[in-house]
């Protein structure tokens, strides 16, 4: 029998995150903080749960995928939080992307309740997530893992187990580290194929199975071809987890100017009144700020 499942956050990825687990035939629970959110999954038959604690205590595995550390850290760790609440032998899995050190924090703490913490953010963005093709990073205990991993098959192609608490973490921050640079990359192609008279259509055509090739180009470009800015992954979050992997990159004193560049920069388009926009409005900086 397949276990009950809970899931916390019904953003741009959560909803379909949570729309594939209950299509796999899980019983599903879920929480957000606006219910309406959820209305589209409780007519497939997920059940709403009116609180954090009310449904870790029902559930036997529990995904959150929130905002930012503080909502991480509040959830898990807080009063009435889901490690306060949910039962012994319970499996909580957080896929936001948040800080290597609270997901270690999260991890002590859940293990002193013989719960088993996971952190295993994503990558993929909307189309990831709608489409079940998810790249998912994954750290905790290995034995956790192999016990989640049919779940996460629900969600993701690309599962790959990292090691010990926080390395799911970790290990997306390279993620967001090769991303961050790339963006730029990306604005600095289309703007120079419009700048010089060339059909910026066809120039992706050219280079994007070439040597340049990336999943920014291939998704994102042609989203800011066609002026098309709504969010696959919002700008205020990369900046958060741009600042995650500053503060971890200066910690262990390593040298990453192409991510300070690329903070500065979606910093400059968020002051602009951009950061609910998708990562692919940077190229407007090339065009109007």
């Amino acid at each position: 029998m397949k276990q009950k499942v809970g899931f916390i956050g019904l953003g741009v990825m959560g909803q379909s995150m949570a729309k594939h687990i209950l299509q796999a035939g899980y019983s599903l629970s879920v929480y957000t903080r606006t219910k309406e959110k959820a209305e589209d999954l409780i007519k497939l038959g997920a059940v709403w749960m009116d609180s954090i604690s009310g449904l870790a205590n029902e559930c036997e595995i529990i995904i959150t995928m929130i905002g930012y550390p503080k909502d991480v850290e509040e959830v898990y760790l807080g009063e009435n939080g889901i490690v306060s609440s949910a039962k012994p032998g319970t499996y909580v899995i957080d896929m936001t992307t948040s800080q290597p050190s609270l997901a270690k924090k999260i991890y002590e703490q859940a293990k002193l309740k013989d719960i088993y913490s996971l952190d295993a953010p994503v990558s993929g963005g909307d189309i990831g997530a709608r489409e079940a093709r998810l790249a998912i990073m994954v750290g905790g205990d290995k034995e956790a893992f192999d016990i989640c991993l049919p779940l996460f098959e629900k969600m993701g192609q690309n599962i790959v187990y990292q090691g010990e608490a926080g390395s799911g973490q970790h290990t997306k921050m390279c993620n967001q580290i090769a991303i961050a640079s790339g963006m730029i990359g990306v604005c600095e192609a289309i703007s120079y194929a419009k700048k010089s008279g060339l059909e910026p259509e066809n120039v992706l055509k050219s280079i994007q199975t070439g040597a340049a090739g990336s999943w920014s180009l291939s998704n994102l470009a042609p989203r800011m071809l066609a002026d098309d800015f709504e969010p696959g992954f919002f700008i205020k979050h990369f900046i958060k987890d741009m600042g995650i992997a500053l503060d971890e990159s200066n910690t262990m004193n390593l040298y990453t100017p192409g991510l300070e560049l690329a903070n500065q920069l979606y910093e400059k388009l968020a002051e602009a009144g951009f950061e609910d926009k998708g990562t692919q409005a940077l190229v407007k900086l090339w065009e109007e700020i």
